[in-house]
């Protein structure tokens, strides 16, 4: 009898987390699709008119907000800029009191010059978020040689058609994860 007891209870707390876990399917997702500083890529999309689910999604895809990285070509920090584009972005925003090493260690640095460089691509891009999420990780002069050649039209739909197979999964990246943080987080 005690055993029939126990199944019951243990059947009753397992549809009770599964309920749970039903209802709750939010609170679940943010778990795995969390944001981290906050803060700072709301400030820096609010300085440059930057949507901040995008600067969110592009920090999951080139780090998943792991502070402090180096990538194998060189790219530093949360956002992951180039050294060459780090560069040309403290010199063309005046930010005199940036350095390269404060890209990889600081993450509001990091947010702050990405946020401006996502500003820029999307004045060169005439606002064509997909054509700046493949600017940003294949480099503004190979997108502006795909569109002006019509080897790729600039849109979601036809990303297949993206030369570089990387900047393909790149685009689908960033995007999946901008649709997530916009269905999870309304508001940065």
């Amino acid at each position: 009898m005690r055993w029939l007891v126990r199944k019951r209870v243990l059947l009753l707390l397992l549809i009770g987390l599964i309920g749970v876990l039903f209802l709750n399917s939010n609170w679940i997702a943010r778990m795995m699709y969390p944001i981290q500083f906050k803060e700072d890529i709301s400030a820096s999309a609010s300085n440059y008119g930057v949507d901040p689910h995008l600067i969110a999604a592009i920090i999951r895809t080139e780090t998943n907000y792991s502070t402090g990285q180096v990538s194998k070509k060189g790219a530093l920090g949360l956002m992951q800029i180039m050294p060459d584009t780090a560069d040309w972005i403290i010199k063309q925003a005046d930010f005199s009191n940036v350095t390269r090493d404060m890209l990889q260690n600081r993450p509001d640095v990091s947010i702050e010059v990405g946020a401006w460089y996502l500003q820029s691509l999307h004045k060169q891009f005439n606002q064509n978020s997909i054509a700046v999420i493949a600017a940003y990780n294949a480099g503004p002069g190979n997108v502006r040689k795909w569109l002006d050649s019509g080897r790729w039209d600039g849109r979601l739909d036809t990303a297949d058609q993206i030369p570089y197979g990387e900047t393909r999964h790149y685009v689908q990246r960033v995007i999946y994860y901008y649709n997530k943080y916009k269905d999870l987080y309304p508001v940065i």
